[in-house]
């Protein structure tokens, strides 16, 4: 329901005013008895008058005629939303590596799961016509949610995402292998997959050079993503007495396969040593797949202020006809 004339609504502000200067001028009259016996049967003989009722009545009906005027409306609308046409897939590594502390998060020091969570939400909510699919791993690949357009629900896959959910190691020719059957068979009019990664490949039984020639050949674009300080990075670790300390780690990403990998797809390999450069990746991703946004908008809506019309004129009927009653 709406108001098409919504500042109208303004003058009820004006009916308290009314009603207090209303009380001010109505002064009740004054009568001289000689004697209070006189008074006291002509009141146990009076019935009580309408006035606060009927004074009650107009106010309602003066209400009623202030919402008819500012015209209310009931409505409904459908937005239908064509898909852009572009699918991708997020594959995201969740080795142990990841849990690094080289990046920050809201000023703090985060790990680089967590912060390619929060930036990956950002990028997946700045894309709302796109189907998007969502890929874990590590020693082997893990589907986590297949190419979707809704949205809410792949954010709460992604926000699932957790270090160990699958066994340890770097299975990038795995992952990308696993990607390329989820969008192969897709119609849409650009397929893209966008890998993220810290290490290098470890596990797995295919080559990630074997692995871009398959994407290369059906036409899939891959983007690789390495994240991580260069040189060595702060890790936690537990001692056997089960306490945390944090270690320097060296930081080992296979820099040039990745970007090869990029190179014979058509994409393009990024570094991202902080937070800043992660969000800055996605950005530019983001910019260089463009969508086409084909959005259609009804709007039906059905006047209401006939029936707030009547029913002021309802109120104010009762009011002429209580008003004209007469006290004995």
């Amino acid at each position: 329901m709406r108001f098409l004339y919504p500042e109208l609504l303004w003058l009820l502000a004006f009916l308290p005013l009314l009603a207090l200067l209303r009380g001010r001028r109505s002064a009740a009259p004054a009568l001289i008895f000689s004697s209070t016996s006189l008074a006291a049967s002509m009141a146990a003989g009076r019935k009580a008058g309408p006035g606060s009722v009927v004074a009650a009545l107009r106010f309602m009906a003066l209400v009623l005629l202030i919402l008819a005027v500012a015209r209310p409306q009931l409505g409904n609308t459908t937005t239908e939303i064509e898909a852009s046409g572009i699918d991708i897939l997020l594959a995201v590594d969740v080795s142990g590596s990841m849990e690094a502390l080289d990046f920050t998060l809201d000023g703090k020091a985060a790990n680089r799961l967590d912060v390619v969570k929060s930036v990956m939400n950002t990028f997946i909510k700045e894309r709302p016509n796109d189907r998007i699919g969502l890929l874990a791993f590590s020693g082997r690949p893990y589907m986590v949610s297949p190419l979707t357009l809704d949205h809410d629900w792949l954010l709460k896959r992604l926000e699932s995402l957790s270090i160990g959910m699958v066994e340890d190691g770097t299975a990038i020719g795995s992952a990308i292998g696993s990607g390329l059957n989820r969008l192969r068979d897709r119609d849409a009019k650009s397929r893209i997959m966008i890998l993220l990664t810290d290490g290098m490949n470890n596990a797995g039984n295919v080559p990630p050079l074997v692995a871009a020639e398959a994407a290369e050949a059906l036409g899939i674009k891959v983007y690789t993503i390495g994240a991580g300080t260069r040189g060595e990075a702060p890790m936690p670790v537990l001692d056997r007495f089960g306490r945390k300390h944090l270690r320097r780690v060296k930081v080992d990403i296979d820099d040039e396969t990745l970007g090869k990998v990029a190179e014979m797809t058509g994409g393009q390999y990024f570094r991202a040593t902080d937070t800043k450069s992660l969000e800055k990746v996605y950005k530019e991703i983001n910019s260089m797949e463009t969508t086409t946004r084909n959005i259609k908008k009804f709007e039906n809506y059905r006047e209401l202020y006939p029936w707030f019309i009547f029913a002021a004129l309802f109120f104010l009927g009762v009011e002429i006809v209580m008003g004209r009653k007469r006290l004995p």
